[in-house]
Parts: structure tokens; C-alpha cells; sequence
């Protein structure tokens, strides 16, 4: 059924979601029934993802990971913010960052979009040798529809993103009036907060 969904949103592109029921009249079920059934509804997603990099060829690290999720069947990227030079981030004496951030939509669930990210942070030779140290390719979901989680593996929305206005200028190119599902504010309301704080 998933292949079956994936593939159906894959083909029609107009088709943003998808419910498919599938229904068994002589299941072997020990109990009286007309017939069973399984039903499950799959669709896109919006999601924002942040790019940074400070090492090597850093736009070329940025572009890079625009085109190859252009090229993912499962992702669609509707808008790519400026790229902009940033101070790091975090205490780790090291180079200037260049950022930027994306809106998608996509067909993977939250955790296979992070492994997506993974495997081109990793193509990009990504070592996490240092805490917020410096980086060839750093890919961070942001915001994944208004969903709300607390995994060890993958935290939504971004934690302290509401700090970092090399997260918050981006997305308000991107989504100024988007709101934040924790905070309850926009992005434009976050980064003129923080804008206030450092002055």
C-alpha cells in the first residue's frame, strides 16, 4: 500500500494526498465479519530545511545539496532563500559560515528525510568530530508541517532556532508569516525578538 500511494502522488503531480483502502471479504480471521479493512492516507509535506557550510568550496556544498534534492523523486523544492555569510555559531573559534535555508515538500516521513540529509552530508565527506565545530555540509530540518516531537534521534521543530538569525533570516524570506507550532509566533515575530535582545 505505501508503494502503491507513493507511487500514484509520484504520477500525479496535482495529487497532493492520497487515501487507499484495501479490503479482504475472506480474511482468515476467526470471527464473524462482512470483510476487513486497511486504510492509509499518504501525502506531501512542507518542511524547511537549513544549509550551512564552512569548509572548502562552500557554495559549491550548498549547491550541490539544492540540486541533488531537486533530482530526489520523494522531494519537490519550492524556494531556496539567499545565501548569506554568518559568524559561527556556538563558541568554536573557526571559519565564517555561508547559510541559507530551503522550503520542500516531500513524500518521505520525517525520519527518512533525515536520512536523505545524512547521506549527502555524508557524500560531502561531513565528519562530526567537534560540537558545532566546523563543517563541509550541515543539513537541519526545521520544521516538518506543524509537527511536534521529542526524539533523541531527531527533535522538531530545530531546537534553539529562535536564537539564530542565520536560521530566522532565511526563513522569513522564505515563510515570514509562518508560525512556529511550540512558540505560537511567526518567523518575522522571532527574528525582530532577537533583533531586540542584541541591541
Amino acid at each position: 500500500m505505501e508503494h502503491a500511494c507513493r507511487a500514484l502522488l509520484l504520477k500525479f503531480p496535482l495529487i497532493h494526498e492520497v487515501d487507499l483502502e484495501l479490503e479482504k471479504p475472506s480474511a482468515p480471521i476467526p470471527l464473524p465479519f462482512d470483510s476487513v479493512s486497511v486504510c492509509v492516507r499518504r501525502g506531501w509535506h512542507r518542511a524547511f530545511v537549513a544549509l550551512g557550510s564552512n569548509m572548502g568550496d562552500k557554495q559549491g556544498y550548498l549547491d550541490g545539496a539544492v540540486e541533488a534534492l531537486r533530482a530526489d523523486e520523494c522531494v519537490r523544492v519550492k524556494k531556496v532563500s539567499a545565501y548569506r555569510v554568518t559568524e559561527p555559531y556556538g563558541g568554536v573559534e573557526q571559519d565564517d559560515f555561508l547559510n541559507a535555508a530551503m522550503e520542500i515538500e516531500t513524500l518521505y516521513d520525517p525520519e527518512e528525510l533525515l536520512d536523505a540529509l545524512h547521506v549527502l552530508e555524508q557524500a560531502a565527506r561531513r565528519e562530526r568530530l567537534v560540537h558545532w565545530g566546523p563543517r563541509t555540509l550541515d543539513l537541519d530540518i526545521l520544521f516538518y508541517d506543524d509537527l511536534v516531537q521529542d526524539d533523541p534521534a531527531l527533535i522538531l521543530p530545530h531546537p534553539d532556532l529562535q536564537n539564530r538569525d542565520f536560521v530566522l533570516g532565511p526563513m522569513v524570506e522564505l515563510a515570514p508569516n509562518f508560525v512556529h507550532p511550540v512558540l505560537h509566533k511567526t518567523m518575522r515575530q522571532l527574528l525582530d525578538a532577537l533583533s531586540s535582545d542584541s541591541n
